[in-house]
């Protein structure tokens, strides 16, 4: 049995899809399904039993029913909204309740991948190694990135590095993201504006090295991290702290000639002012280093920002869809 944690949010739904492509279906879900649609991502994924994740921790720590036969915990479930102004639920939520389920899993020699960050890195001066060596070097930006820098701390401290793996996901787009508000895709959000204005709203620059749009982010599409997540489980011998982006940063401005021509739309970009806060937070370069994932031997083959944002806004957008349907 396979217990997913996050499974009808973005990244877990995605790696439930993905499991069920490969024929596996005894999967528990776990998540907080609350008053948004994140439902709506789970009807056409096939999985054993859901539970609320309030309920969680005392069910797996029972060992009682299914959970007696876990053979692995994908942990994706986490608050990954970076305004998050309750830095204790942010603490609870992504630090306290990773590291019981660790500690569980360590316990009863089960398989444990889990959900980090590249906020970690915060404004990325110091690089984006996954170095285990250069973790006490890294600044996160908001309290988001930190509470995913504590267990990543933790981890090592108690070097469980050796039985778990921990994923620093970069800028991930794709189908089933749709709940997300506010801390869905630009591309999400770009689909929105151009169908509402026809234009896309982008950010200015505040940097004199970056011109307007001209800042670059490492964009990777939801399916090339549920398929490479998935390699991972099948493979035991894969432990660590691994960077997942495409490892090829690219800048807003070709993200919004893309969105235009997976549209068929002449391209039209506003540039209007950063709010006051996210002046000095603003990240102008973030980019994957994935030498410690090629290292695993695991096909990469990451899809090209053009290509995923095609398939994302043509077989999934424009048709209402979610992965499965």
């Amino acid at each position: 049995m396979i217990l997913v944690t996050g499974g009808a949010g973005f990244i877990g739904s995605a790696v439930v899809w993905e499991l069920n492509r490969r024929g596996i279906e005894n999967i528990i879900i776990s998540d907080h399904l609350g008053m948004k649609e994140k439902w709506k991502n789970l009807r056409a994924l096939k999985y054993a039993d859901y539970i609320e994740k309030d309920d969680l921790l005392e069910e797996v720590m029972s060992g009682d029913g299914a959970y007696s036969h876990l053979e692995a915990v994908i942990h994706m479930g986490a608050c990954s909204s970076t305004t998050e102004k309750d830095c204790s639920y942010l603490s609870y939520n992504n630090y306290e309740y990773t590291k019981m389920l660790a500690g569980y899993c360590i316990n009863n020699n089960i398989r444990f991948i889990y959900a980090s960050s590249a906020a970690t890195y915060g404004d990325g001066k110091k690089g984006f190694s996954e170095d285990l060596g250069k973790l006490e070097d890294q600044r996160p930006l908001n309290m988001y990135g930190y509470s995913k820098q504590m267990f990543d701390l933790y981890a090592k401290k108690n070097k469980f590095f050796d039985r778990i793996t921990g994923i620093k996901f970069f800028n991930v787009y794709g189908p089933n993201e749709y709940h997300k508000g506010d801390m869905s895709s630009k591309i999400f959000k770009a689909y929105g504006e151009i169908k509402s204005t026809g234009k896309i709203r982008l950010f200015k620059s505040y940097n004199d090295n970056w011109k307007d749009g001209d800042s670059v982010r490492d964009f990777v599409y939801v399916k090339d991290c549920s398929r490479i997540i998935c390699d991972m489980l099948e493979r035991p011998d894969i432990t660590g702290l691994f960077n997942l982006g495409s490892g090829k940063a690219r800048s807003w401005n070709d993200l919004a000639s893309a969105v235009f021509e997976s549209m068929n739309m002449k391209r039209s970009v506003e540039y209007f002012e950063m709010p006051e806060e996210l002046k000095g937070k603003y990240q102008y370069f973030t980019e994957s280093d994935n030498s410690s994932l090629e290292k695993t031997g695991i096909e990469l083959n990451f899809t090209s920002l053009e290509d995923g944002i095609k398939d994302y806004i043509s077989n999934y957008l424009m048709k209402d869809k979610h992965l499965g349907d």
